[in-house]
């Protein structure tokens, strides 16, 4: 067979074929059936999906926490402006001084 013969008939018939307007049925549901198919993979989606789904986690961890903090009977309470005050008065205070 005659590849060139077949181009030519195919042109030919492709050429006595009239142009037409018309749409195929359900051509545009079908477009975007093929275009939804398509599975379009975003990195930033697949980073915001993850960090939401451990913001839960997060708030529970440092609610449970902050709960435990409050009520540790077991360490002695001291003031914070006590603790600063010892801690900055450290480096003037020397340990063995007495004042």
């Amino acid at each position: 067979m005659n590849l060139a013969k077949l181009e030519e008939k195919l042109l030919a018939a492709a050429r006595a074929t009239p142009v037409s307007d018309a749409v195929p049925y359900a051509f545009e549901k079908r477009i975007l059936a093929q275009i939804k198919s398509q599975n379009m993979h975003d990195e930033w989606s697949s980073w915001a999906r993850g960090l939401w789904r451990a913001a839960a986690p997060c708030v529970a961890i440092m609610v449970l926490l902050g709960v435990w903090s409050y009520y540790d009977s077991n360490s002695a309470v001291l003031d914070l402006s006590q603790e600063f005050e010892n801690t900055v008065m450290a480096v003037v205070q020397p340990a063995d001084s007495a004042w």
